[in-house]
């Protein structure tokens, strides 16, 4: 890829243009890593960086974006610019074409505002870019409170980098980010969300959890998890603290890679628990319904912030499911099959490890399903069924409400084992709901 990026470069010179490599690509080729994407800066105006490339489309050709596809790579060609006034905390009233130095300073931060000349192999760095990447440290470009005012998404993209990159946020930064946070909800839930994701993915997601909290920006955004601080559990299910301090071990025990449903099951699981806490008569805490009235809960904050419906129903799915475990050595066989055999299963039962190992740390239950789900492995969980409804149409049954009581019924004996064939099936109904 990072040889069609410098043919598209060297096209633009050789028509007289300057191009750079600019923004992220630079910033990982100083840190000495490959680029997952190349973006190039130009003096040439969007009209000519379309006669000269035959694939192109414009995603911002007011902004001076062009996309060239080139060799099954597509590039986002910018013209050099600068901008006039943020009206709606995302875009400029209007741009100018410009000057590499000018296009660098309207930039957010200092890492992503250096260019790269790949025809003379030379970094050029208007901003102290590479001195705050030698010094892993995120800095607003000129004013930051400014920054920030110009595009409220800049205050999750600081947080963002610095919990990816493990940097430090400049201190005049941190002060103007923490001073704007209310302000974030002035742009949209989608760009909100895709950042809090990619913030939640990272390995280093409790540095992002207390980047968010400090902030300010988890009580403007998530107010449901700021409220869990200070809610107090019961001591002998959770010594380790309040239901705040359990998320945020949760995320800790995590393995690196998870996918968007169990993180936010994690983040969500208990977020009912300051609405449902009461003290019964032996002055024991307790949280009746939270896992019901969690689901809820989590389908609302999920909907808010634009998730999609794939994401939203597992999400829901592992909230509601998680206090379920407790009961699964409990469980008749057929039940507990069916409970293993639903898709959410396997990240639910990730979620209820975590879930122990920050609190009592009794994995009995985890343990358990583990065996369950070894023994089970060897033919379908829930196997194909023995009787369908034709059959019991054979038989002289008439459609109705009571067929799914009858499948259900010979399924819940085929998993436990009673009934093994059709014909054994077939005879079990006729003696149960013909017979007399």
């Amino acid at each position: 890829m990072e040889k069609v990026a410098r043919e598209v470069a060297a096209r633009l010179r050789e028509s007289g243009h300057i191009a750079y490599f600019a923004g992220g690509c630079v910033r990982d080729m100083v840190r000495g890593l490959i680029p997952k994407d190349y973006d190039i800066a130009t003096d040439a105006r969007p009209e000519a960086v379309q006669g000269l490339f035959p694939h192109t489309f414009a995603v911002g050709a007011h902004f001076g974006v062009i996309i060239v596809l080139e060799n099954g790579f597509q590039f986002e060609v910018a013209t050099f610019r600068s901008d006039d006034e943020y009206i709606d905390g995302r875009h400029p009233s209007a741009v100018h074409f410009s000057s590499p130095e000018e296009d660098a300073r309207r930039r957010d931060f200092t890492i992503n505002g250096m260019f790269y000349d790949p025809v003379a192999e030379k970094l050029i760095d208007f901003v102290g870019g590479r001195a705050d990447i030698d010094a892993k440290l995120v800095r607003a470009i000129g004013n930051p409170a400014q920054r920030f005012v110009e595009d409220r998404l800049r205050m999750l993209r600081a947080l963002r980098f610095a919990t990816v990159l493990n940097y430090q946020i400049d201190q005049k930064t941190w002060h103007a980010l923490a001073t704007n946070a209310d302000s974030i909800n002035q742009i949209s839930a989608e760009r909100i969300r895709d950042e809090l994701v990619r913030i939640f993915l990272s390995p280093n997601r409790v540095r992002g959890w207390d980047l968010v909290d400090s902030s300010g920006l988890m009580r403007a955004i998530l107010p449901e998890l700021e409220a869990m601080k200070g809610v107090l559990q019961p001591e002998q299910f959770h010594p380790e603290g309040d239901v705040f301090v359990h998320t945020r071990l949760m995320l800790q025990l995590l393995p690196e890679k998870v996918s968007v449903p169990l993180l936010f099951a994690v983040l969500f699981h208990d977020v009912a628990k300051p609405v449902t806490a009461t003290v019964d008569n032996t002055g024991r805490i307790r949280f009746n319904d939270h896992d019901r009235i969690g689901a809820q809960m989590t389908e609302a904050i999920m909907r808010r912030l634009r998730f999609s419906g794939a994401e939203i129903e597992a999400t829901v799915e592992m909230v509601r499911q998680h206090m379920v475990f407790k009961d699964a050595p409990n469980m008749r066989v057929a039940k507990l099959k069916r409970f293993m055999a639903r898709p959410t299963f396997d990240e639910e039962l990730e979620l209820h490890r975590v879930d122990c190992e920050s609190s009592h740390r009794m994995l009995d239950n985890y343990e358990f399903l583990r065996r369950k789900r070894e023994e089970f492995a060897n033919e379908p969980i829930i196997p194909p069924p023995l009787v369908r409804g034709n059959d019991l149409i054979a038989l002289g049954l008439k459609p109705g409400p009571k067929f799914g009581q009858i499948l259900e019924a010979v399924e819940t004996r085929q998993l436990e084992g009673t009934l093994r064939t059709t014909e054994e099936a077939l005879q079990w109904v006729r003696r149960e709901y013909l017979s007399g």
